[in-house]
């Protein structure tokens, strides 16, 4: 639960944001079809779209006639604008947070913003089988790290399967010295075995605080922080997104978790999820994939292009991710290649990355879409942003504008010059001085 100070801050910063039209544009909705008309933004909110609406006195401007206007693009896995990733030292590390390290100056914002990506869910690494806890951002440039949060967001934890909280468990070298630093798990059943021994502990943890809160114990547990995340999802507070990519361990991650009675929200990378779409599916899990990632090591091997198509149509949500402050700047491209590998429409191609994820998020009430009331976080691209040709013209987020290409293009001489007279000051620093001589 996020303080009280939070929300003000934000519905501040909501009625801060100008009035904006955005006129004439091709409005790309998402989940209520396309066509010519205009955006109207208020108090950081959409607050309609037509074809004929009027600028209200005073309100920003924005011709967009030729231009395409969608909604903000949601990465469901990604790592930027975090000071560290993982923490290796034990197999169950649910008591780190993602939040505590967040970077609001990391140079991957604005290229996110860039992009066209105004959400992320900032995850934990995947060298554990339980990872840290993970929050979900919006790319406000320039803002304190606190004012990233997305308000009302619900928090998730990263698990992770295979090869990368095993390896862990396995010697790096043959020097036997190494052993020493080793930790449990070093198999793909020793992962299983962590996670349900974990939840069993959160179980025995859960049962005590009932007892206590019932009235049935006088006596108040210790508090585990590794163990109140994990309550968190036996109670369906807590989200979780696991990293996976083999069929056998989708499936037995699946089955420990309705043998706990919790759902599985996201299966990360789950590049095998062609094979058990309907598995998945049935559990109600949802699948964040790669476009056409494959091969780039073992796990990855039976990977196919067609598998966001694949679950798609066996009726999994299904959204692209980007796991890559690269990536994670051409999401819009990624999306388009499912229209060939697996035929997929253009508004199907676009929820990937738009409405599909906010929904994973469990925000699809405030982003995703362009629809009257929810936020006002929204791309302007010059063409069809799923052409390869598409570029950024201006983002929006809760209203306010993050992005303009046009402003950058002008500034980008001044920064260039900035950044020389910085070089050149480094470099005579670094010069080595005339030695000094001693007056006789």
């Amino acid at each position: 639960m996020r303080p009280r100070w939070f929300a003000i801050f934000c519905a501040a910063a909501a009625s801060a944001a100008p009035v904006t039209l955005i006129r004439d544009a091709t409005v790309l909705t998402v989940t209520k079809g396309a066509g010519k008309g205009s955006v109207l933004i208020q108090d950081g909110r959409i607050a309609a779209l037509g074809p004929n609406l009027a600028a209200p006195a005073g309100a920003v401007v924005v011709e967009a006639a030729g231009m395409y206007l969608m909604p903000g693009i949601i990465d469901c896995h990604s790592h930027i604008a975090a000071d560290s990733i993982n923490e290796s030292s034990v197999s169950v590390s649910s008591m780190v947070s993602v939040e505590d390290v967040l970077d609001p100056e990391d140079i991957a914002i604005y290229r996110a913003l860039a992009g066209g990506v105004t959400t992320a869910n900032i995850l934990h690494g995947s060298a554990n089988a339980i990872g840290g806890k993970c929050v979900v951002i919006k790319m406000r440039r320039g803002k304190p790290a606190a004012e990233l949060l997305f308000e009302g967001a619900r928090p998730g934890i990263k698990f992770a399967l295979g090869e990368n909280p095993k390896r862990r468990g396995s010697p790096s070298s043959t020097n036997p010295g190494d052993a020493a630093v080793l930790r449990y798990p070093a198999t793909r059943m020793g992962v299983e075995d962590v996670i349900r021994q974990a939840f069993t502990e959160a179980r025995i943890y859960q049962a005590q605080w009932q007892a206590y809160r019932s009235g049935r114990s006088a006596v108040a547990p210790r508090r585990d922080l590794k163990l109140e995340p994990l309550v968190e999802v036996l109670e369906g507070k807590r989200l979780v997104h696991a990293h996976c990519y083999r069929q056998d361990e989708i499936l037995m991650l699946l089955r420990v978790a309705d043998e706990f009675g919790f759902k599985i929200r996201t299966l990360q990378h789950v590049l095998e999820g062609y094979k058990v779409a309907r598995e998945i599916a049935a559990h109600g899990a949802g699948a964040s994939t790669f476009s056409d990632w494959w091969a780039y090591k073992i796990e990855a091997y039976d990977a196919i292009p067609y598998n966001a198509a694949i679950m798609h149509r066996k009726g999994v949500l299904v959204s692209i991710n980007s796991d890559s402050a690269e990536v994670m700047r051409h999401l819009n491209t990624e999306a388009a290649k499912t229209m060939k590998y697996g035929g997929l429409s253009e508004e199907e191609a676009l929820a990937l990355i738009t409405v599909n994820p906010a929904r994973q998020l469990m925000i699809d009430d405030q982003v995703g879409s362009i629809e009257p009331g929810k936020a006002a976080d929204l791309v302007l691209y010059d063409r069809h942003p799923l052409s390869n040709y598409a570029k950024v013209q201006k983002v929006f987020i809760d209203g306010q504008l993050y992005f303009d290409r046009q402003k950058d293009l002008e500034q980008r001489a001044a920064r260039q010059a900035r950044k020389q007279a910085l070089l050149d000051r480094e470099k005579q620093q670094a010069r080595p001085s005339a030695p000094q001589t001693r007056p006789r």
